[in-house]
């Protein structure tokens, strides 16, 4: 609009488009004939709603937490924003505020305390790397349960009932020096399958000799 700033009338009949639901009805409500220039729908609307304008202060980010059950990256976010709007440099103060904010008992927090950070690119790094451990632990990514052979079969089920050992996996398999793992994985197999079978460590097993009629 600012091209036609001296059309004080358009300047007034476009100004609703930018308001929400709550600034609209004050709009609507105005008296006919009330406003007569731009400067005074300005001064109108900045007078009934000087409250709900924020200007974050320095020590808005000292109060600043994560909350009970808050993800790093919800809590990031947050402190992020708010950092944003506060005017100035303020690299040293947010470097200590933001690992104040975090449970001493969190991961990140004895990370930072335990290696400092002497920069904002620095702490960025930091929190990124513990964001991406955050997520694999909620996805359960690369998080299957493995039990070695020797623990699955240390029960009943290694022996037979003249309890004589059965016969290894490698050996039934016709490999040597293979160890038998029980993955335990979170999602169905064909889900992760449809994840991983594009992967460069993926390799396709060998097919199966016979015919499949006769299989079991």
């Amino acid at each position: 609009m600012a091209i036609h700033s001296k059309d004080e009338a358009l300047i007034c009949k476009v100004f609703p488009s930018s308001l929400g639901p709550m600034t609209m009805r004050w709009f609507g409500g105005l008296k006919p004939n009330s406003i007569n220039s731009f400067k005074q729908l300005t001064q109108a609307f900045g007078s009934r709603f000087i409250t709900s304008s924020r200007v974050p202060r320095l020590d808005s980010l000292l109060s600043l937490s994560m909350r009970e059950g808050e993800t790093l990256k919800v809590y990031s976010d947050r402190y992020w924003e708010m950092y944003n709007e506060i005017e100035g440099n303020y690299d040293n103060v947010a470097i200590s505020t933001f690992k104040r904010g975090l449970p001493t008992e969190h991961g990140l927090r004895k990370s930072l305390t335990g290696k400092p950070v002497t920069s904002l690119r620095q702490l960025m790094d930091r929190i990124n790397k513990y964001k991406r451990v955050e997520e694999d632990q909620q996805t359960g990514k690369g998080k299957a349960k493995v039990v070695p052979q020797e623990r699955r079969d240390f029960r009943s089920d290694r022996f037979n009932n003249s309890n004589r050992p059965r016969k290894d996996y490698s050996e039934q398999s016709g490999s040597t020096g293979t160890q038998a793992v029980h993955a335990v994985f979170q999602e169905p197999l064909h889900k992760i399958l449809e994840k991983v079978k594009n992967k460069p460590f993926f390799q396709w097993p060998s097919r199966m000799a016979g015919d499949p009629a006769k299989r079991n």
